[in-house]
Parts: structure tokens; C-alpha cells; sequence
């Protein structure tokens, strides 16, 4: 039979052994928090790069195939005329993308108009949205979203991806394949300053998460999306029109995209019937 000592000792050794356990749980927990948030850290940051990705996760074509030529491309800095114009570089996209659609560059480059707005009429199955594109901001990327309007590239192509988040809601449109890896045949620098933001109603270009590789394809900001200041944004949306991206975000999206790049297809399809120049 133990004497007193022994069940003394006995009940330290225990005591001892439930210490060590509560601590090695204490640093487990604290382990797994930490690669927890480490974890949802590149997510954020993947989910950020990867939103307006035209090639590697939309769709069969890799991004690293598109982003070589596309690095080649518009590389030239814009200059200020005299006039108050700019000069820009539209380049041509050498990657072997098949599904791009070749409709020629933009006119007279190298006198952008700087001042004013192009007014858009973006009709599709779910509604009339109006687009206003600013020319001061983002001089290249308005004149050639109103050039590629001018020449039916959008006309009868479907949004086709759309991500619902409290930060981060968007409808994804301007491939008029809807693969997510279409565009024109050429690429052009992106327009953006440090404090570049996407708040509601915004229009953004999309690219491929590499320099000058912005081009047809751009999404429209039904929240404030909280973005890295890496995307041009060309233009705001009229409330008429938010009130159909309200409309397609309350229906939702299938997944087919997640986790990254995030969303999918919508659940309510959106097909762009016409894109017109108005104003």
C-alpha cells in the first residue's frame, strides 16, 4: 500500500503531466490560429491578383503564356501633347490566344483626348445601364473601350463571372467569347495612381495581373471592392444600372470558381445585347 509521500508524489507527477498538456494545447491553438491567418492572408491577396486574371483562372489559356507578350506591349510611358492630348501605346498581343478578336486599334493614338466623357448604353437581358468613361482619368482606357463599343466587339457576349462578397461584388463582362479569356489583339499600359480605389459603381479594367496588360474585358463594382490600386478605373455606372447589378447580386453566382478565383457564373445570365456610344 503507498504510503502518504508516495501518493503525494504520485498526485505532483500528475499534476505536473496536466501542466505540460494545457501548455502544449495552449501552443498548439496558437500555432494553428497563426497558420490559420497566414492562410487567409494569401487568399485575400490571391483573391485580389487573381479577380481580374484573364487567362490562367477563368479559363484554359495560361496566364504566363498571355503575360510575356503582354509585358512587350503599350510599354512606352504616354506623353502630353502641346495640345493637352496624350499619346497612347496600343501593342499588339503576340501571345497565340486563340480566342481573341481582332477589330484593329484604336484611331489616332498619339491624340488622345484628356478632357470630357464618353457616354455608354450597355443594354442586356436584364436591363439598360448607362456608362460614363473619363477621359481625364484614364485617357487610353476610354478611348478604347468607346472604339471597341464603335465596333460591336461586346455586342451579344455574356458576363461571365460574377463574385458576391460584402467587399468585394462584381459582375465581370467584356469577352465576347465568355471563356474569360478573350479580349482584342492588342494590350495596353494600365492608368492607375496610388490612390486608386473601386468604391460602388465604379468601371474597372481587368488584366492579367502583369504590367501593360489591360484589354477589353472590366467589371462593374456593385460594393465597395477593396482592391490594390493595380486596375484602371475608367468610369462610374448610372443607378439605373446599379439597380440591375443589385438585381443579378441578390440571385447569386454557381461557385464554379471558387476558391480562386472567386465566384462564378451568375445565376441570373447577363448577356450584353448592344454596347453603344451615346455621348
Amino acid at each position: 500500500m503507498p504510503t502518504s509521500k508516495q501518493r503525494r508524489q504520485a498526485a505532483q507527477r500528475h499534476l505536473q503531466r496536466q501542466l505540460e498538456r494545457r501548455v502544449e494545447q495552449s501552443h498548439r491553438r496558437r500555432r494553428n490560429a497563426l497558420v490559420g491567418v497566414a492562410v487567409l492572408a494569401v487568399l485575400v491577396v490571391a483573391g485580389g491578383i487573381l479577380f481580374v486574371t484573364v487567362g490562367k483562372s477563368d479559363n484554359a489559356a495560361s496566364a504566363s503564356g498571355t503575360s510575356a507578350s503582354a509585358s512587350a506591349a503599350g510599354t512606352a510611358a504616354p506623353t502630353t501633347n502641346a495640345d493637352g492630348t496624350i499619346s497612347c501605346t496600343y501593342g499588339k498581343d503576340t501571345s497565340g490566344n486563340t480566342n481573341l478578336k481582332d477589330v484593329g486599334t484604336p484611331p489616332n493614338p498619339a491624340t488622345t483626348p484628356t478632357k470630357g466623357t464618353d457616354t455608354l448604353k450597355m443594354s442586356t437581358t436584364q436591363g439598360d445601364l448607362t456608362l460614363t468613361l473619363n477621359r481625364t482619368n484614364a485617357p487610353c482606357a476610354a478611348a478604347s473601350f468607346a472604339y471597341l463599343a464603335s465596333k460591336k466587339f461586346f455586342d451579344n457576349s455574356p458576363c461571365h463571372r460574377e463574385v458576391n462578397q460584402p467587399t468585394f461584388g462584381v459582375l465581370q463582362c467584356g469577352d465576347p467569347t465568355g471563356t474569360g479569356a478573350g479580349g482584342p489583339t492588342y494590350k495596353f499600359r494600365q492608368e492607375v495612381t496610388s490612390k486608386t480605389t473601386y468604391p460602388r459603381g465604379t468601371i474597372a479594367m481587368a488584366n492579367t495581373g502583369q504590367p501593360n496588360s489591360t484589354g477589353s474585358q472590366f467589371f462593374l463594382c456593385f460594393t465597395d471592392t477593396k482592391l490594390s490600386p493595380d486596375y484602371t478605373a475608367v468610369g462610374t455606372i448610372d443607378q439605373a444600372g446599379l439597380a440591375v447589378l443589385d438585381k443579378v447580386a441578390a440571385a447569386g453566382n454557381d461557385g464554379s470558381m471558387d476558391p480562386s478565383p472567386g465566384g462564378g457564373k451568375p445565376k441570373l445570365p447577363v448577356t450584353i445585347s448592344s454596347m453603344t456610344v451615346v455621348g
